[in-house]
């Protein structure tokens, strides 16, 4: 239960929402924001932090998890329940994509592990029971194109109809340009004038002085008054013709509609069922940002009453001082079945209301649902009941004062008051003489205290703060306050009671001494004497406390420079290790790369007839270089390692050496013992016959000879045959199978980039904001994929402007010679500012 009923005012949630509001990505989701309610169910409360908590590992793992197209949908979706009644073509196509979100939240929520365990088991809990649709949706991309628009396709009457209706408005076009040519030969239209649409119907700009030479029918004109729009005779009826072909096609995309409906209807109930996996999702990833907003987490809860905090923060007020670059001081405070109701004192402004605040809106948000911005290590649960008095509630309609008000929630408190209810009060018994006030709110503080209710209380009575002190069940708490400096620390220190230092806060205000020497004998002195031993008290209890908390940073700093340096050591013995290990490995691979080398130059030295001596040096040089390579050891030593692959890498410069010099001696006149190789027959000697096995001078394609003519070949290169020159060709040995299989390969690859283009090719090219250079390189690439593909027809969109672009296209497009005409678009769908290209 909770007591007020203007509770979330009270403690700010109302602005939780708003924010939870913010972050929704439709209406769905806002209204959850809107049914969220205070629980004490434990269970509940545990799993909706679950929910957040495997949503924001979610966002951080992985990137894929479908976050668009959150349409609401359930009013549509319940208006065709009734029949004869359709979806709009807007409304199916977000229900289509909508449908399609849903579908993709399921597969992903559906990922499990080899051992079938899901990877996000209580996110996973909520596709339970939901259907998706791939039939609707395969049904929807039959009847719309990816714009949302109905598809000529969807029906044959439909393409029938529009088929019609292209060629009258072609029709009509025609004829109104060629009366707009006639019209502007004569002087009756500007030359730039072009046809437009009014109302539905193709009409010809005209000066209103000149509206009698043309006859037909006025429509309108401009707003200056200087055009008007005539729609001449010729194309009245044809223009008719059109009105009636586009009410023909209105009807069909209605009958249309209306067959799909019929479908959706008997999954009305499972789409609504569906839309809330929608909603849910929409809801928690809001309270996912809001919690990375105020670094919140999600505790996990206990059933019973629990409060444990540390380092708790009000979200609002950090959010605030946030964005003044101001810190926020956070709030340690603990409640035990021992001391289950805290009394806080300290000076007015000292953050007493302030801490109140955070405990009731932290609990409260909590038990909504919420995380909390709380350190890990905090300790959580549920209460049954929240009750709060802050603030004044006097009223005039029901004769309340003050302090009637706040004994009216003293009343109600101590009825309802149990052992699992947490009651928080501030400023107790004020609003009347101090002394019946105080001696009021100790009568009422000890009926909580019997009920065993848990709560926080601020106060400045002095007889609340010794009950503190001699009960059983109850805590003294004091806002921390700097004498010296006269502000305060926002800090709350548990187990003294606080100063209200109203002498202090007095003389800083600037009342006079002496005002504050007769206040202070009028309080008696030992009233004095004991605030300032209180005062005392607090400030060597807020300096000892102020060095534990020094000595425990410094010890936590010292952990973690510990754990760096044994981090960093033993990072650095592994990578000690895979350098040793990597530095192996290349050796061994230098090691195989010389033996091939080796053996090359033993095989040419044995054709060439070298003497012996050479291969026994080189193979005693490969044993030296193999019992080097195996007496590198991860182990060993590191100087021994560098002077090891030092060696290795000088052995090889040798090699290297040598091989260079064996190629500059190539070119020199061979000595005694060397076979000279036999020379070939030049290219003019050379005859080819059907049937040869050739290739291209410098290219490794091999082909067969299928006809010779002459000094030219006919040769087939795989699948293509050619006429070459037989002074380009030369004898090669016809290569193995498996050449022919990687050239068979790599036609299949060219095959698939083709069909790859097609795919992907649009027939639309938009260069409007392009300058002249740029938008002609986007044009040549254009075309030419178009002429890759195979397409019959493109259109180029760049704007009428001064036409200085559309000329530059149509000059390239004129020069291209697979393009058969290139043209301006029909005025219905762009005219001049689009250009038609066929090929």
């Amino acid at each position: 239960m909770i007591y007020p009923d203007n509770f979330e005012n009270k403690i700010q949630f109302n602005e939780i929402r708003s924010l939870l509001k913010g972050y929704c990505l439709s209406q769905l989701g806002k209204d959850k924001v809107d049914d969220m309610a205070f629980t004490s169910d434990a269970e509940r409360i545990n799993t909706a932090l679950s929910q957040t908590r495997e949503f924001r590992r979610m966002q951080e793992e992985a990137d894929d998890f479908p976050l668009q197209f959150f349409f609401d949908m359930r009013a549509s979706i319940k208006r065709i329940r009734i029949d004869g009644t359709h979806l709009e073509e807007n409304e199916i196509f977000d229900l289509r994509r909508s449908l399609e979100t849903i579908s993709g939240i399921v597969k992903f929520l559906n990922r499990s592990d080899d051992d079938g365990n899901y990877d996000h088991p209580t996110l996973h809990a909520l596709t339970e029971d939901v259907v998706t649709f791939p039939e609707l949706i395969r049904r929807i991309d039959q009847i719309l194109d990816k714009y949302g628009k109905i598809k000529d396709t969807a029906s044959p009457r439909l393409a029938e109809i529009r088929s019609q209706l292209r060629k009258a408005e072609g029709s009509v076009s025609r004829t109104l340009y060629n009366i707009l040519h006639a019209a502007q030969s004569e002087g009756l239209v500007e030359k730039d004038a072009t046809p437009t649409l009014r109302d539905g119907r193709l009409v010809v700009p005209v000066a209103p002085a000149m509206k009698r030479r043309i006859k037909g029918i006025v429509h309108d004109e401009s707003s200056t008054g200087k055009t008007v729009f005539v729609e001449p005779t010729e194309v009245v009826e044809a223009n008719n013709r059109i009105r009636e072909l586009e009410a023909d096609e209105r009807r069909e995309i209605i009958v249309i509609l209306t067959e799909f409906s019929k479908l959706v209807r008997p999954h009305v109930d499972d789409i609504i069922y569906a839309y809330q996996l929608l909603a849910e999702i929409d809801f928690i990833r809001a309270r996912a940002e809001f919690a990375r907003l105020t670094s919140a987490i999600e505790p996990d809860v206990n059933a019973g009453p629990v409060v444990d905090w540390i380092t708790a923060r009000h979200p609002l007020l950090w959010l605030s001082l946030k964005k003044q670059d101001k810190p926020i001081v956070p709030l340690d405070i603990m409640l035990t079945s021992d001391r289950h109701i805290l009394i806080i004192s300290g000076p007015n402004a000292g953050g007493k209301s302030v801490c109140l605040k955070t405990v009731g809106l932290l609990q409260y948000m909590l038990q909504c649902g919420l995380s909390i911005p709380v350190s890990e290590r905090s300790k959580v649960g549920v209460f049954e009941d929240i009750m709060i008095d802050i603030g004044d509630e006097q009223s005039i309609e029901n004769d309340l004062s003050t302090y009637s008000s706040h004994l009216l929630n003293m009343k109600n408190m101590m009825r309802r008051a149990g052992e699992a209810t947490l009651l928080l009060i501030d400023e107790f018994g004020t609003g009347t003489e101090p002394q019946i006030g105080g001696a009021m709110a100790e009568a009422v503080l000890n009926q909580f205290v019997k009920k065993h209710a848990w709560g926080v209380i601020t106060t400045h009575y002095q007889n609340l703060k010794h009950y503190a002190d001699s009960h059983d069940g109850i805590a003294n708490g004091a806002m921390l306050y700097d004498r010296h400096e006269m502000r305060p620390l926002f800090q709350l220190a548990i187990g003294q009671p606080g100063s209200s230092f109203a002498i202090e806060i007095a003389r800083k205000t600037g009342i006079p001494d002496e005002v504050i020497r007769e206040a202070s004998a009028i309080v008696g002195s030992d009233y004095i004497q004991s605030d300032k031993y209180l005062q005392d008290i607090v400030r060597d209890k807020c300096y000892w406390e102020n060095k534990r908390q020094s000595v425990h940073q410094r010890e936590k700093d010292l952990e973690k420079t510990i754990a760096k340096y044994e981090e960093e050591i033993k990072e650095l013995a592994q990578k000690r290790k895979e350098i040793l290990r990597q530095a192996k490995e290349q050796a061994q691979e230098l090691l195989k790369e010389s033996n091939r080398n080796i053996e090359n130059t033993i095989r040419e030295i044995r054709e060439c007839q070298a003497e012996k001596e050479e291969t026994k040096r080189l193979r005693e040089e490969l044993n030296a270089f193999k019992e080097d390579v195996s007496e590198i050891d991860t182990k060993s030593a590191d100087d021994l390692i560098e002077k090891k692959m030092r060696q290795i890498m000088e052995r090889k410069e040798r090699r290297e050496k040598r091989k260079k010099d064996k190629k500059e001696n190539a070119g020199k006149p061979t000595t005694i013992g060397t076979k000279l190789p036999t020379p070939t027959a030049s290219a003019e000697q050379q005859t080819f016959a059907v049937g040869d096995t050739v290739r291209m001078r410098g290219l490794t394609t091999v082909g067969t000879v299928e006809s010779v003519q002459g000094k030219e070949a006919m040769v087939v290169f795989g699948d293509v045959r050619t006429k070459v020159k037989t002074s380009r060709l030369e004898h090669t040995v016809k290569k193995p199978e498996s050449t022919q299989l990687a050239t068979f390969a790599i036609s299949r690859e060219t095959r698939q980039t083709i069909d790859s283009h097609k795919l992907n090719f649009r027939q639309d090219l938009d260069v409007r904001g392009m300058r002249g250079d740029e938008a002609l390189n986007a044009v040549q690439h254009f075309i030419d994929d178009a002429i890759l593909v195979g397409m019959s027809r493109v259109r180029i969109l760049h704007g009428k402007g001064n036409g200085i672009l559309r000329q530059l296209i149509r000059q390239y497009l004129q020069s291209v010679p697979n393009v058969t005409s290139c043209k301006d678009e029909h005025v219905q769908f762009g005219g001049a500012g689009i250009t038609v290209v066929d090929f």
